[in-house]
């Protein structure tokens, strides 16, 4: 690609929002390329089964995110795999994407590089990720219906999420390190009230145990030291998440988290600049919410291009 190729719309991540911002921007006979390190999908990617997709009963991740892929081709949206390393010149009219492959040009930018769960970093937490393992009850919970599951962690996410998992469950047990949870006063109030929701305290996971699938977890008191087995049929694990915003460190477009707020056009305060999907400050991060941001950002990017060839002229 030569360095002076100027595009539309750069979109730097691959997941369902990105496709679909692909997607949208190519239909609206936009100059876009989406840039993206790996296999398309992000985390839908490696989720075993999507059920809560509207219009599609049930798919595997792999196959929902290789079809967003060609549809997003198929209108035009160009795919370059490389590492984003850095963004330069973000508040000026052509901005620069710097990668592993070069130099890319743009009029405007759809930042949409996705979040992911922060890891225990146990053994059997990656082998056993789909088998048992799992960061979002949302997505999974209704596979383990009557089953025993553990939640692992103490603020909001891993209270809430294990009320939720209640709904399938026959019972969700809390282990949390400290003896008292991190989580709002209201939605504890709401797990001690819950007859399916059991508490161990002042424990870590220290192994995810099982054959071909999780069968218990191997646990330590941390005021004893004291060891011990639980049987479970899932492990849930929501000691927080990570956005994929490294590459955008120092730039004025980022929250205390690493998030990046947007309006609801998806614009984040520099004019020019979009964000979608799980890299926003947002309350739900699935599939579907990912991809109607995806679609708004592309929207109101056509317009910015608009605006930016008006003043050209």
């Amino acid at each position: 690609m030569s360095e002076q190729q100027l595009y539309d719309v750069l979109i730097v991540g691959g997941g369902p929002a990105g496709m679909t911002a692909g997607l949208y921007a190519g239909r609206a006979n936009l100059k876009v390329a989406m840039i993206e390190r790996g296999m398309p999908g992000g985390q839908a990617s490696t989720t075993h089964l999507i059920e809560n997709f509207p219009g599609v009963e049930s798919i595997d991740g792999p196959t929902l995110s290789m079809i967003m892929h060609k549809q997003a081709g198929d209108f035009g949206c160009e795919m370059i795999t490389a590492e984003v390393e850095k963004i330069e010149n973000l508040e000026g009219k052509i901005k620069k994407v710097i990668t592993s492959r070069g130099e890319y040009l743009t009029k405007t930018i759809i930042l949409t590089p996705g979040a992911e769960p922060k890891k225990l970093g146990t053994p059997g937490e990656d082998e056993l990720r789909g088998r048992g393992v799992s960061y979002c009850a949302t997505c999974d919970g209704a596979f383990f219906r009557g089953k025993e599951l553990v939640v692992i962690g103490g603020g909001d996410s891993a209270v809430e999420e294990g009320i939720y998992l209640t709904r399938h469950a026959s019972k969700v047990t809390i282990i949390h390190r400290r003896d008292q949870l991190r989580a709002q006063k209201i939605l504890q109030d709401r797990a001690f009230a819950n007859e399916k929701v059991s508490f161990i305290w002042d424990t870590v996971v220290e192994t995810i145990a099982g054959e071909n699938k999780v069968e218990k977890v191997l646990l330590k008191n941390t005021k004893t030291g004291e060891t011990s087995e639980y049987p479970c049929d899932g492990a849930f694990i929501y000691v927080g998440m990570k956005p994929n915003t490294d590459f955008l460190a120092g730039l004025p477009i980022l929250d205390e988290a690493g998030y990046i707020p947007t309006n609801a056009k998806m614009q984040t305060k520099i004019p020019g600049v979009f964000a979608a999907g799980d890299v926003r400050d947002t309350v739900l991060r699935q599939v579907v919410t990912a991809t109607g941001d995806g679609a708004i950002a592309a929207f109101y990017a056509g317009h910015y291009v608009e605006l930016w060839t008006e003043d050209q002229e």
